[in-house]
Parts: C-alpha cells; structure tokens; sequence
C-alpha cells in the first residue's frame, strides 16, 4: 500500500500505543518509542515489520510511541493507521489476520 496522507491510530493510555504514519519518498523509516523497549523491544519490532510488509508498506515514515500495548493491539493500530493513511476503501479482511 502507498501512505498518500498523515494519519494516526491509538492513543497514550496504558497498554495502547498511537501510531503516526507520513508519506516519505523512497524510504520507509520507522522510529519506536516504547516504556518496555528494553524487555520486549525485538518482539515489539517484530510485529511492526510482519505487520507492515502482509501490508505492503515500503515507504513512509511510521512513529510508534507505546505504553506496554500486546501483540495483536500492536498489530491492530498499525493496521487501522496504514489504511487511513493509504486512503483504502475496498478493504480485504480475510487479508487482515
């Protein structure tokens, strides 16, 4: 999917993370800004990038500020932000697993 807008998902409550998501030509760059970075850092960046390539993200700039969020809220924000951001309106769900 191309990100052809800014978009977010989420919030900055505990156990959730907001996600912001730009355009940016040619590069897909990804800042993760976690309070549990430390224990579950590799795990939490494992998620973003399975997430974002079932997706066919390849470009944009993508900003996760998480509160100690699971797997699949993780996986659920990114998601909602990237389809937003893409303009998508026929959306596949069994794709979306």
């Amino acid at each position: 999917m191309k990100i052809v807008k800014e978009s977010l998902a989420g919030t900055f409550e505990s156990s959730d993370l907001l996600v912001k998501i730009a355009p940016a030509d040619g590069e897909l760059n990804i800042v993760v800004n976690s309070e549990v970075i430390k224990q579950f850092g590799i795990q939490i960046r494992q998620v973003i990038d399975q997430t974002l390539a079932a997706m066919g993200v390849t470009e944009g700039l993508i900003i996760i500020d998480d509160k100690g969020a699971l797997d699949c809220v993780i996986r659920a924000r990114i998601q909602t932000a990237v389809l937003r951001a893409a303009g998508a309106e026929d959306i596949v769900w069994d794709s979306m697993s």
